[in-house]
């Protein structure tokens, strides 16, 4: 499977790695937060690879949301949970 151009999947740290759009840090998500939203117990790196790919919009979204509530610095790198993804997907869906 291709990887998207804008993500990869880190092996060190175990997760998907992103840059947000108009920020200069690195977005992780670990692997963890996959078995929630994919409710696969031992979710692989193509899972989450797959999963950012078709909801692009929804992980910008969050990490966007995460900045401006934290006030991060333009570079400085932030983590997402499954609780903040999946809050982002719902609300695509709702829109």
């Amino acid at each position: 499977m291709p990887m998207p151009p804008d993500a990869e999947w880190n092996r060190e740290i175990d997760s998907l790695v992103f840059t947000p759009d108009g920020h200069r840090g690195r977005c992780v998500v670990h692997r963890l937060a996959f078995r929630a939203l994919l409710g696969l117990r031992q979710p692989e790196p193509a899972d989450g690879l797959a999963h950012f790919a078709a909801h692009r919009a929804a992980y910008q979204r969050a990490a966007a949301r995460k900045i401006a509530d934290r006030g991060l610095a333009p570079d400085a790198n932030l983590h997402l949970t499954s609780r903040a993804v999946q809050g982002a997907l719902e609300e695509t869906a709702s829109a």
